[in-house]
């Protein structure tokens, strides 16, 4: 029997709000991108929830409710990035997801850990940037509205009169006038007016920039000159001769830079990674070795965990917006510890992670559901992309089962990826309908079990073989 996917999910009333979320419906929100991990999802339903908990204390008991970080500890492909990364999208917060193994201590050439709060504070300018810009949209549509029409027909703001019969001629003018800027203006709401050519004045957006090389923090900081010597560049202004339809793009960004305060929305990104930001610190298990004599190339490995340590307790970090406290910043630590343990991390750093969550392997019935049930699966993902061509595709229940038996199979045998071995076998299986594409006659796609086994079947007997090989 053929499975639609496309009515898989059902949407559940309007959207609820970030403060009237429960930790149950966290979870259950998680639930429609991620399968199983029951814990982990409670885990950090919890920790978001208490954020909202502390954001309606009095100031003086909130400064001292810091967050509970949590340590996810499972191997890849299980659901560890995706979990923060949906949690980081329901809460609306600054989301930077960073691997560990990128830093290194401090005297070393390499990145310092507190380049994840300058990229962090950069996040969420861009957000609160972006969210003004939303607010101001109307206003600056209605702005380059008058600014194109004014192109079009001047008008003629200067007029005084010198005596009654001029000043009724001129009063006749601009009747006329007035007349002829409304009927522009409705052509140009209609869109008559889009493939008319005018020349309009936009700012220069290419930025000259100065690689800097060396010095603590500069490692991968590229200055703007405009930056450095403020108003010593004042901004560049270029005319474009282009049609009104692409005019109103051009003007549009323009506009709404000029209608948002900057200061305020630096304040606001500020306050925003402060009170929400989360971090999401991969592969801390590559740095958790300690120190040794044996001239071991990882030296710096237990240096990188003692300057992440004052960022992880709260410290403040100067970025190019102003100082950023990172106090109340959510970190959540993630690791496969196949070599090393959570207790090789240094004491200190392992009492920033109060919170530890063993996330599961995945089982043959969780990968039935990865392939099927979340809003973004991957056999969904297939569907919307060939349905561009007029190519149904459908699975099979058969297909589902064959395909995440491979899965396992292949887990087991060789490196266990998760559920990142899907996105291997199914481009492998629509390799061939990808490829023709709108060539095939056929529209109407259907994958069963026998199609599945004869277009993978070489990768199992592969895996076979490698055990036998030296």
């Amino acid at each position: 029997m053929p499975i639609y996917l496309s009515g898989e999910i059902k949407e559940t009333g309007s959207k609820l709000k970030l403060d009237d979320l429960t930790p149950r419906q966290i979870v259950a929100e998680l639930d429609k991108y991620i399968i199983g991990q029951t814990n982990a999802k409670r885990a950090v339903a919890v920790a978001l929830r208490n954020r909202i908990r502390r954001h309606k204390l009095p100031p003086e008991i909130a400064q001292d409710v810091l967050p509970k970080n949590i340590l996810m500890i499972g191997t890849t492909g299980v659901g560890k990035t995706e979990i923060a990364r949906r949690l980081a999208r329901l809460a609306n917060s600054p989301f930077i997801k960073i691997e560990a193994s990128k830093f290194t201590e401090v005297g070393y050439v390499g990145r310092d850990v507190e380049s994840m709060i300058r990229e962090l504070t950069e996040i969420a300018v861009e957000m609160t940037k972006q969210a003004a810009y939303l607010d101001v949209l109307e206003r600056a549509k209605q702005n380059i509205e008058e600014k194109i029409l004014d192109i079009l027909l001047p008008s003629n703001n200067s007029y005084v009169p010198n005596d009654f019969n001029e000043g009724f001629a001129n009063s006749e003018d601009n009747i006329k006038t007035n007349r002829t800027r409304e009927k522009l203006r409705e052509q140009f709401k209609s869109g008559e007016l889009d493939e008319r050519l005018i020349e309009i004045e936009t700012q220069d957006r290419s930025n000259a920039m100065i690689d800097f090389v060396g010095g603590q923090g500069m490692e991968e900081m590229g200055v703007n000159i405009r930056d450095m010597f403020g108003n010593l560049f004042p901004v560049k202004t270029v005319k474009r001769k282009i049609k009104i339809s692409d005019a109103k793009d051009y003007m549009l960004r323009d506009e709404q830079e000029i209608l948002v305060d900057m200061e305020q929305i630096t304040r606001t990104a500020i306050d925003r990674t402060e009170s929400s930001g989360i971090i999401f610190l991969d592969e801390i298990d590559k740095i958790a070795g300690r120190e040794s004599n044996s001239g071991s190339p990882d030296i710096s490995r237990e240096g990188v965990q003692r300057d992440l340590l004052p960022i992880v307790e709260g410290t403040t970090v100067n970025t190019r917006y102003g100082m950023v406290s990172t106090e109340h910043i959510l970190f959540v630590a993630a690791g496969a510890f196949h070599i090393s343990k959570p207790s090789d991390l240094i004491p200190e750093l392992q009492g920033r992670f109060p919170i530890r969550v063993e996330l599961e392997s995945l089982t043959l019935e969780d990968f039935k559901q990865i392939l099927i049930q979340p809003k973004n699966s991957l056999i969904m993902q297939y569907q919307a992309l060939l349905k561009t061509e007029d190519i149904k595709l459908e699975f099979t229940e058969d297909a589902i089962l064959t395909l995440a038996e491979m899965t396992v199979t292949i887990n087991k045998f060789s490196e266990d990826i998760g559920a990142r071995r899907l996105h291997t076998l199914l481009e492998k299986l629509l390799e061939e309908i990808s490829f023709l594409g709108n060539e095939l006659e056929n529209k109407n796609q259907i994958i069963d079990a026998n199609y599945v086994r004869d277009k993978l079947e070489g990768i199992i007997k592969d895996q076979n073989l490698r055990q036998y090989i030296l």
